[in-house]
């Protein structure tokens, strides 16, 4: 029966062709909006956890704060971090290590074609093997980086192919950054992040006698010995910063994060951002759940001499209130079901346009099941809502006075 029911409710609405995809609008136009902006929320969010997922809960990263809106961190602030400051913070209780990070630009040549990248430095001694271990650095080819490599250099997976120079930088192969020549002696393994697969990794003294004019650090990171001390070591860091650089607290120019925080930030903004868009795309929906009730309305107006003859033959007012109802919630079914797709698609394109204006695969979209099959039941409860009112009255009608009230 009730197949019987949806198949006359499409007939119903193939013969409302205009009328139903203008009723239409308001709900997919909603569901699209809340499938693309939460798929680019949650894809943007998962790139950036693979960005810094190889760092453990137990490392801060420092750096001083500022307008900085391309480029490496810590670059071009007022008042930057200083070498001085590391040892500092190797005295505070609960630290394990405390490096300095140096981070250039420049362009790397190669097969005489050149790109611009990042290069960064690994520190010397005996802290190498714990900021390795810190950064979980490892090589799938040749070999990491030691004590006296002067002009040599490991290279991140990226180089490996042969679409960014022509042909594949390989082991052993000669590159030049910013006019010196080092050679490659291991290739770092594949992480999915930008920080590693896109990078030229070197000595530290090699960036500072070759590339950096100034005592001046781009990032400092630093490991607590014990997890559980990391909030303590934190705000000693903080009140060490706050004395040496000479500011008050609430004033700070400077950071101290780890990157649970900063994900927790990055979640804050990105919530903030997709409760706002998804709430004018619930108003839309809910607009649209009001023309499905104004059409439902329309159609029981239309329908009279139909419900008349229905009931005359005996058709139950459980039965009209069904057929009525379905077909609301058909819908928003069919509203629900165009929005995904249109959602799923829009968020696609748009990545995909973000990913080709910044030269980053950084900007993915990401539509779960979950949030697919949520959109799409809230579709459909929008529209079976819309229709309660107009089914009961259609379920209501005296069948004498709908054949006489039709002409």
């Amino acid at each position: 029966m009730y197949l019987d029911f949806f198949s006359y409710s499409l007939e119903n609405l193939r013969h409302r062709k205009l009328r139903s995809w203008l009723t239409l609008i308001g709900i997919f136009i909603g569901i699209a909006a809340v499938v693309s902006l939460i798929s680019l929320g949650e894809g943007l969010r998962e790139a950036i956890v693979g960005q810094f997922g190889f760092i453990g809960p137990d490392v801060l990263a420092v750096q001083a704060s500022g307008l900085n809106f391309a480029g490496p961190p810590g670059q071009a602030v007022v008042t930057p971090l200083t070498k001085d400051l590391t040892d500092k913070i190797k005295s505070i209780p609960g630290v394990d290590i405390a490096a300095n990070r140096h981070i250039v630009t420049g362009a790397m040549e190669f097969n005489d074609k050149q790109d611009i990248v990042f290069a960064w430095n690994v520190p010397e001694g005996k802290d190498r093997s714990k900021f390795e271990k810190m950064l979980n650095i490892e090589v799938s080819e040749g070999r990491l980086l030691k004590d006296g490599d002067r002009f040599k250099a490991i290279i991140g997976s990226d180089f490996t192919n042969e679409d960014r120079f022509g042909k594949p930088v390989r082991l052993g192969s000669n590159i030049i950054f910013r006019g010196k020549e080092f050679e490659v002696i291991g290739i770092i393994e594949k992480k999915g992040s930008f920080i590693f697969d896109t990078s030229i990794v070197m000595n530290e003294d090699v960036i500072l006698d070759e590339f950096k004019a100034d005592d001046s650090v781009n990032a400092i990171a630093v490991k607590v010995k014990d997890l559980s001390t990391i909030e303590n070591v934190k705000r000693d860091i903080e009140e060490l910063l706050r004395r040496e650089r000479g500011v008050k607290k609430g004033e700070e120019d400077f950071t101290v994060q780890s990157p649970e925080s900063a994900l927790q930030s990055l979640d804050d903004v990105l919530f903030g951002v997709q409760l706002f868009i998804s709430i004018i795309a619930f108003i839309s929906i809910i607009v649209g759940g009001i023309g499905i009730a104004n059409t439902m309305y329309t159609a029981v107006l239309e329908r009279t001499k139909e419900i008349g003859i229905m009931k005359s033959i005996g058709a139950r007012n459980r039965a009209i209130f069904a057929l009525f109802f379905i077909e609301s919630g058909f819908l928003g079914f069919v509203g629900g079901l165009i929005g995904v797709l249109m959602g799923a698609a829009l968020s696609q394109i748009f990545a995909l346009a973000g990913r080709l204006a910044l030269g980053s695969d950084l900007i993915q979209a990401k539509a779960s099941m979950v949030l697919i099959s949520g959109a799409l039941l809230f579709s459909v409860a929008v529209g079976l809502v819309a229709g309660i009112i107009p089914a009961y009255k259609a379920s209501r009608k005296n069948p004498v006075d709908s054949l006489r009230f039709a002409k």
